[in-house]
């Protein structure tokens, strides 16, 4: 693709010999705290003697992850080996000097893109007893071409040299241009985990989880259809007897809630507006992965958060549709609030606390704060976007599917619950889908390898649709018939957790530390887990729906 060699570098190009070759600056940053980032220009680096060129966002995914390129000013151009040359000298006073020693005591480092293939690298570093602080002078690229593309991109830090106040320390680089045998499909391999599909404990992890997944499913369908089977036996002896019979038998079990087994569920408007919204983050996943898995996008800044908004505006009509429909079945009549509430449900929670961190990012001065111009794009697309498509979805729903067609007629006053088993039977459901639900999820880790997210995102479902039909069914049977909420609640109960691991996780499996990256962890991780509960309760109800209307619709009901 031929442009201009000054343009920001996002699509790759073909080069001539001679040609120019830009080296970005991006971010510099504390190690352990991987999204607590500054300008590197933050830090009082001195920049090269090229002609300034400015950079903007390309993609919206870009200007939300804090991606901020600044020229670095140096002369590279296409395989024109450049040897060890200076192109700037930092005058090293005393708040320069402390800038540096701060930067190199919380081990900061750099990160740098070429042709957008990222480069790191470490400021300096300090001796052995802490007491003299050495910043890394030299930059020794390598770069390999194929033809005309560039390949790979290799830096090497030397010239170590102590930070002493009142001096001036010279900056310098050299290039080096090597013929590559990677192919320019692959030259994004070198940045991924290759010991993925070859540490046994992975393979050994998902073998795990698929007999997990066929035990629970047989055992779930061992139980369900002997017990079912024995209980359309008992209701159907049932049926041949005289009234007096009956009513000297002993009835029980979840036939005798066929009258308020369809009843509206209690807030419907707010249990709609979740099932929507579920369906809808269900609906995302997917598809972002399965794109994921047909495009590298990793290979592109921002372009897998730049899809996930895409996609979640897109989908925006399976929200209104689930959400509309549901609300219309259950007999609510204040629809227009529904859609406002289900459409911006996940919007307002994920803007709420990103905005609350930009505050914080801002203070800060860090590079992950929002511009104000992103924030005005990111209500754009709620308000002109979202509730528009959200609002098509939600009259196709009430259109289509709102009427409520159940198998059994609601009785016009509700039948009493035994209290005695309540309780009992609703902490078993939470207690019994968070294990299972939990263990799935948090298997293996995931990399790169979008076909393993899509496993376990089937994986997930499988467990929670199956858990939820059990647990309904015990419900069910103890003649509670509020399933809706328990159905939705018990599989939703996965989130905390995940929550609880994120704890974990943060204290004893990582070195992060400071106000903003602890608030940016924890604040991103609540939306996540939240998003997570949601799509697990959604997915929980409609599975267990399906099984309510089976079971109701094959027993005969006077």
């Amino acid at each position: 693709k031929e442009r201009h060699p000054y343009q920001c570098c996002v699509v790759s190009v073909n080069y001539t010999d001679k040609e120019e070759v830009v080296l970005w600056m991006n971010t510099v940053g504390p190690y352990h705290n991987r999204q607590e980032t500054y300008k590197y220009f933050s830090l009082p680096f001195c920049v090269g003697t090229k002609k300034t060129i400015s950079h903007y966002h390309e993609t919206l995914g870009e200007a939300l992850q804090g991606v901020e390129l600044e020229f670095s000013g140096l002369d590279i151009k296409f395989k024109d080996e450049v040897m060890q040359t200076t192109y700037c000298e930092i005058e090293l006073d005393k708040a320069k000097r402390d800038a540096f020693v701060y930067a190199i005591k919380n081990h900061y480092w750099y990160q740098m893109y070429i042709d957008d293939l990222p480069i790191w690298g470490i400021v300096g570093e300090a001796d052995e007893n802490g007491e003299d602080h050495y910043l890394w002078t030299y930059k020794k690229l390598e770069i390999g071409f194929n033809g005309n593309r560039i390949v790979d991109v290799n830096l090497t830090s030397e010239g170590k040299v102590k930070l002493v106040p009142n001096t001036r320390i010279a900056m310098s680089y050299s290039v080096k241009w090597k013929k590559s045998d990677v192919k320019f499909e692959d030259r994004f391999d070198k940045y991924l985990d290759p010991s993925f599909f070859q540490h046994r404990i992975h393979w050994f992890s998902i073998f795990n989880s698929f007999m997990m997944v066929i035990f629970l499913v047989g055992l779930v369908s061992m139980i369900l259809m002997r017990t079912l089977r024995k209980d359309y036996a008992r209701y159907s002896k049932e049926e041949e007897m005289d009234d007096m019979d009956r009513d000297l038998g002993d009835e029980y079990g979840w036939k005798q809630v066929h009258g308020d087994v369809f009843r509206p569920s209690s807030h419907p408007m707010i249990f709609s507006s979740l099932i929507g919204s579920g369906c809808q983050i269900f609906s995302v996943s997917f598809i972002v992965i399965v794109v994921a898995m047909i495009e590298d996008l990793y290979t592109e800044r921002g372009s897998m958060l730049s899809t996930a908004i895409f996609v979640y505006a897109a989908t925006s009509p399976v929200n209104g549709y689930f959400g509309g429909s549901l609300y219309a079945k259950q007999g609510g009549r204040r629809w227009i609030k529904q859609m406002f509430i289900g459409a911006f449900l996940i919007p307002a929670m994920v803007c709420g606390t990103a905005f609350f961190i930009n505050f914080i990012a801002m203070y800060y001065h860090a590079s992950r704060a929002i511009p104000f111009g992103t924030m005005v794009a990111v209500c754009c697309i709620c308000l002109f976007v979202i509730l528009p498509l959200n609002l098509v979805g939600t009259i196709l729903g009430r259109n289509l599917s709102g009427q409520p067609n159940f198998p059994c007629r609601v009785n016009a006053v509700p039948r009493p619950i035994p209290e005695k088993k309540c309780w009992k039977w609703k902490c078993i459901v939470c207690l019994f889908c968070r294990y299972f639900i939990f263990t799935s999820f948090w298997a293996y880790k995931i990399y790169y390898v979008y076909g393993f997210m899509m496993l376990v995102l089937v994986i997930l479902c499988i467990v929670t649709v199956c858990v939820t039909i059990v647990c309904t069914y015990f419900l069910l049977n103890a003649e509670d018939y509020r399933w809706q909420w328990t159905s939705f609640l018990s599989a939703a109960s996965t989130a905390v957790y995940v929550y609880m691991y994120s704890f974990y996780y943060y204290f004893f499996k990582t070195k992060m530390y400071g106000l903003f990256q602890t608030s940016f962890y924890f604040g991103y991780m609540a939306v996540f887990s939240t998003s997570l509960g949601i799509m697990c309760g959604a997915v929980g109800y409609v599975g267990t729906s399906a099984f309510v209307r089976k079971i109701y619709t094959n027993v005969k009901i006077d």
